[in-house]
């Protein structure tokens, strides 16, 4: 049998109540033409027509990586185990960049495509992603549409602004296939695919970025859409690769969010540390986010969605500044002689 040509990696840790039907959404992946609606662009128009004939269910590998779970992921993943296409890892070291790597370095496929353990891939997720990967040799990142699923008997919350609502996995740039230009728009992480050569050269994911725990470190994928444009490759939205994301229960308090942002801020200050942009310019630039959320809270105080994205968005950048300042002094003082 030849080696996959895809590998679809889920990366999960205490997630029992989800990750079954995530698994199960891979293992229901179909390659046909109907799998995935067409596009506009002339490059990309008919393009599943173009896949290999010989890209079929013994072309792709699930592969499920435990990273520390104390719960009741392992017997969840061996309930599945006769399915000859399913993988289990297991990562004792804490860190969602560092689950990644995990199972790219175990991934037999050219490309690998990530689902989180609370998300619900299409049938044809992963032929609409390869379908791009396999026209367009350039390509390094792409990723697909992602909706909300809310719990039973649960309506969004009026604080809930559109724009926050994406903290809880939206992702939709329209209906038609896009090259993305701006790192801030990269594809989420939980629909997610990257070319392994790509990967590899670049060293994997930064494992100083991402989930670690209960901490909500991110912007791993943004930096990895960064590199990606800095040197020449193509990063695409592709909507068709269409996933859905559980929103759980205790992700619809306010608290949850201003963590989320406070989190926000630390990684973008890790970001520019780590592209070596740093300097007192942080400072001005960070202050001034804070004035203008601070304003915008008491501007919007009777609108309650936008009341709080503001109040959540000045707090993300005092979570920046206390990562800034901290790193400045370090850079700033000399070294004293013993």
């Amino acid at each position: 049998m030849a080696a996959p040509l895809i590998s679809a990696i889920i990366c999960t840790h205490n997630r029992e109540q989800y990750l079954g039907a995530a698994i199960d959404s891979l293992l229901h992946q179909t390659f046909d033409s109907s799998a995935a609606g067409s596009s506009e662009d002339p490059g990309i128009s008919n393009i599943y027509s173009d896949i290999h004939s010989d890209i079929h269910e013994d072309r792709y590998e699930i592969i499920v990586v435990d990273n520390a779970s104390t719960d009741s992921t392992a017997a969840i993943v061996k309930a599945r185990a006769h399915h000859p296409k399913l993988r289990y890892l297991y990562e004792p070291t804490l860190g969602l960049s560092v689950a990644r790597n995990c199972g790219a370095n175990a991934a037999q496929g050219q490309i690998i495509a990530y689902l989180d353990d609370d998300a619900e891939a299409s049938a044809g997720w992963l032929a609409a992603l390869l379908a791009v990967f396999d026209r367009h040799e350039q390509v390094a990142i792409a990723g697909g549409k992602v909706t909300l699923i809310w719990p039973p008997h649960t309506e969004p919350p009026n604080w809930l602004s559109q724009d926050l609502s994406s903290g809880l996995g939206a992702y939709d740039l329209g209906d038609e296939l896009l090259y993305i230009q701006q790192p801030a728009l990269t594809p989420r992480g939980l629909n997610y695919a990257i070319r392994k050569q790509f990967l590899e050269s670049v060293g994997g994911f930064d494992p100083h970025l991402g989930r670690v725990g209960t901490n909500l470190l991110s912007n791993e994928e943004q930096q990895m859409t960064r590199l990606a444009l800095d040197q020449g490759w193509q990063v695409v939205y592709v909507p068709q690769a269409l996933a859905a994301h559980n929103v759980a229960p205790a992700r619809l308090k306010p608290g949850w969010f201003m963590s989320r942002s406070w989190w926000q801020g630390i990684s973008e200050s890790y970001r520019e540390q780590v592209s070596g942009t740093t300097g007192l310019w942080q400072l001005r630039s960070g202050g001034e986010r804070l004035i203008r959320g601070l304003y915008k809270t008491l501007k919007y105080s009777h609108k309650p969605a936008q009341r709080f994205e503001n109040l959540a968005y000045a707090y993300g950048q005092i979570g920046y500044l206390s990562s800034v300042i901290p790193h400045l002094i370090r850079h700033s003082t000399p070294p004293t002689t013993p």
